[in-house]
């Protein structure tokens, strides 16, 4: 899809889900959305018994982003790990990690 808005909440990203990607929001798959800079992703599942909502925004850096046909890509649990962590899961390695706080 490209980028989101991440004022966006469950309800709106699963009609995004729904109508857009033509897929069923509540089948416990996860959908990962990013921000249109990159610094910020959500990922919305459903569990079976109700809505999950995960917001993350890196420090530093950016989300490496895999190459998007058809509006949607799948990835692997250890693929998704790395976008995570903020990894480039092209090239495994740490990008940055933080030395202090504040």
């Amino acid at each position: 899809m490209g980028h989101t808005d991440m004022r966006s909440g469950f309800n709106r990203l699963s009609l995004i889900v729904q109508e857009t990607l033509q897929r069923d929001p509540h089948s416990g798959h996860l959908f990962v959305f990013r921000r249109r800079q990159a610094d910020r992703i959500k990922i919305i599942w459903h569990d079976g018994q109700g809505a999950c909502l995960f917001h993350k925004r890196l420090e530093r850096d950016r989300f490496i982003w895999p190459a998007v046909k058809d509006g949607s890509v799948s990835i692997s649990s250890a693929q998704l790990g790395y976008l995570l962590s903020g990894i480039d899961w092209r090239n495994p390695q740490m990008t940055w990690s933080p030395q202090a706080v504040g």
